[in-house]
């Protein structure tokens, strides 16, 4: 977006990948530094992350809707349909095309990363979780109805120059390219500021499984600072994997993509599985289960259900190419990778994760 923001201001100014990975380098670098030395600060930043995010909402939604010089009709906002992937049937990129959903709904998980330093978690995870989904699922729709009412001319929006549509609609509705950089700030900076709690999230739950020694070099990263109690190694070993997956980036677009749409098919798929071991111990042996304060009752079976058909559904299209006909450069290596990810994982396990794992480990150990 800050790449974007230079395209859209600067005239002269020419786009480099090389560019963009510095930048993401340097968030990686931000949420390292404040999970390492300053740790204290991360619930500050998550606070002010949620006001912005808010007050954004609120400026944004309010510009767009004051400042555009036209307005779409609700036909064309809740009926239009075009198709311009190639796709001869366009059930395919309808269904693609609901996925865009899937990315910014995905990630509900992360609360439960951070749970054994949570307090009350039994609790708090379930009200963290659902209370992210309804808040930024209000939201999220506001903005986009105001976004399609307000885009103007859809195909100068796709085309946009900058790489991303909303900032061309950002500009149709103001005029103004300053205009336009004042309301994305704050969405660049919320994206930023994120990198601190997701690199928090993700080393808890690479520290989580190397000390259930479920991953390689599990006494290595399972390890944690006997001065700070926090697991240092693995934040470490985060940020090397991810800075190394920036250079991906410099290569090639089409590979780094392909790697980055993996997680969020990864992610639906890790919530598929424990979805469905719950039903079937719902339906089979009820009396078996031990349930803590927060229960679904008799929603519970039926919750279950939905969330499979969703999840199911959502997985098998994550997989699909966006376009026809399929090119290297279109094609979407996501079930590629999530493959490879599966086989190395298998022979590890065969080789040496079944002979070491445990199960969850409570203690800890210290560097």
């Amino acid at each position: 977006m800050i790449q974007g923001l230079l395209v859209l201001n600067y005239e002269t100014y020419n786009f480099q990948r090389w560019h963009g990975t510095i930048l993401y380098w340097g968030l990686i670098g931000l949420g390292a530094i404040v999970n390492i030395w300053g740790s204290r600060l991360i619930s500050l930043v998550e606070s002010a992350s949620f006001l912005i995010h808010i007050l954004a909402f609120i400026g944004n939604f309010v510009a767009i809707w004051v400042c555009s010089p036209a307005r779409h009709s609700a036909s064309f906002v809740f009926t239009f349909f075009q198709n311009n992937t190639g796709w001869a049937n366009n059930g395919v990129p309808w269904c693609i095309g609901m996925l865009s959903s899937c990315y910014v709904l995905v990630g509900y998980d992360g609360a439960i990363h951070m749970g054994e330093e949570m307090l009350h978690p039994e609790t708090s995870i379930p009200h963290c979780m659902l209370g992210s989904i309804a808040i930024n699922g209000v939201l999220g729709f506001a903005f986009l109805l105001a976004l399609l009412f307000c885009m103007g001319d859809m195909q100068t929006a796709l085309k946009s120059s900058t790489g991303f549509p909303f900032l061309e609609i950002f500009k149709n509705a103001t005029g103004s390219a300053g205009a336009s950089s004042a309301m994305a700030a704050p969405i660049i900076s919320i994206a930023g500021l994120a990198a601190v709690p997701l690199m928090a999230s993700t080393a808890r739950m690479a520290w989580s499984l190397a000390r259930d020694k479920a991953l390689p070099f599990a006494g290595y990263l399972s390890k944690v600072n006997p001065r700070s109690q926090l697991p240092t190694r693995a934040v470490l070993a985060t940020s090397v994997v991810m800075v190394l997956l920036g250079l991906i980036n410099i290569a090639s677009t089409t590979a780094f993509n392909a790697i980055i749409s993996l997680a969020v098919f990864g992610l639906h798929v890790s919530y598929w599985v424990p979805v469905v071991f719950m039903l079937w111990r719902r339906l089979a042996t009820p009396e078996l289960l031990t349930y803590g304060p927060w229960k679904l009752g008799r929603l519970g079976v039926a919750t279950n259900i939905i969330s499979l058909i969703y999840l199911t559904y959502t997985s098998v299209f994550m997989v699909f190419p966006p376009y026809q006909p399929v090119t290297a450069v279109n094609m979407n290596y996501a079930s590629l990778i999530f493959g490879a990810v599966l086989i190395f994982s298998g022979v590890y396990w065969v080789y040496k994760g079944r002979k070491v794992y445990e199960g969850p480990q409570v203690g800890l150990h210290v560097m």
